[in-house]
């Protein structure tokens, strides 16, 4: 089989990279729309449900791929890198869930959109990674956009703590890759399961009454065994087959079909501010995704 000269990568791997983070990005954009469904009040008693059935499907997922011996090595060895992305993936889900008590859908996906930029001025705070003037206009970009759909909880049409939340996610989303791409060398799905297992843990002592109706564990099972826990193990598998820059492209369509999703089955209607700021973001992302993919063809 011929692999591909212009990036060294075999094309069936590529189309089934691709195919694998569209999916991803397909699967956690419904995070929004299935979590609308859930009729429970208490935030921590979802946070608990959907992190327990992400738990078990990631540790079913890495049984099978790995076996029991493979899965417990990858376990050991993952080290501090692994705990601390373990923390971010932790406080990212917490934060979702909880945001969405606080703000709309569109606003939490669209500031988590920033996740990619923001990992790049991290990347050169923490590790000295160079930055090109291209990734830093784009960052610009999208903190104006942010600031623009933020600026709704100055006149008290957005919560502030719902705003907070949303930057939460998508500080800890850019934390968590620039740790990941820093020690490449370590297996980090074992990583993403301790994440969702700490998150339930730490939601099981704060929740109330945590009884659920047939209805609600069934859309809290698809929310968190095949939203978050899905989604993860196919860009897991996904990202390592494809350049990043297509990765980052790809994974745009998740905030862009979140609020569609939101708007066409729940009727959520996003503001106009929140329109705007959501266009500049997703603007500088597409633009700077499209730069990367360019610049690697050259």
């Amino acid at each position: 089989m011929t692999v591909s000269a212009m990036t060294g990568i075999n094309p069936a791997h590529r189309r089934l990279g691709m195919a694998l983070v569209l999916g991803s990005a397909l699967t956690w954009s419904f995070g929004g729309a299935l979590a609308r469904f859930i009729t429970i009040t208490d935030p921590w008693t979802m946070v608990m449900w959907r992190s327990g059935f992400a738990a078990l499907f990631l540790i079913g997922f890495m049984l099978l791929r790995d076996g029991p011996s493979g899965a417990i090595r990858h376990v050991i060895r993952m080290g501090l890198p692994g705990i601390g992305v373990a923390l971010c993936f932790a406080a990212a889900s917490t934060s979702f869930v909880v945001g969405l008590q606080y703000t709309s859908v569109a606003n939490i996906l669209l500031v988590q959109a920033g996740g990619p930029l923001i990992a790049a001025s991290l990347a050169y705070v923490l590790f000295r990674e160079r930055v090109s003037l291209g990734t830093w206009i784009a960052i610009a970009s999208v903190i104006f956009g942010i600031a623009v759909m933020e600026s709704e909880s100055l006149d008290g049409n957005m919560s502030p703590i719902g705003g907070a939340l949303a930057i939460v996610i998508s500080l800890a989303f850019a934390l968590a890759t620039v740790i990941t791409r820093h020690y490449s060398h370590v297996e980090m799905v074992p990583a993403v399961t301790l994440g969702v297992i700490i998150a339930g843990v730490n939601a099981f002592f704060h929740a109330g009454d945590m009884n659920i109706s047939m209805t609600d564990g069934f859309v809290l099972f698809l929310f968190g065994a095949i939203n978050l826990g899905g989604g993860l193990a196919m860009f897991v598998a996904g990202a390592r087959l494809i350049p990043a820059s297509i990765a980052s492209l790809i994974g745009t369509a998740e905030p862009v079909l979140g609020g569609v999703w939101v708007w066409l089955i729940h009727g959520e209607v996003p503001s106009v501010r929140t329109i705007i700021g959501g266009a500049i973001v997703m603007a500088a992302l597409i633009a700077h995704s499209l730069g990367q993919l360019m610049a690697r063809e050259r």
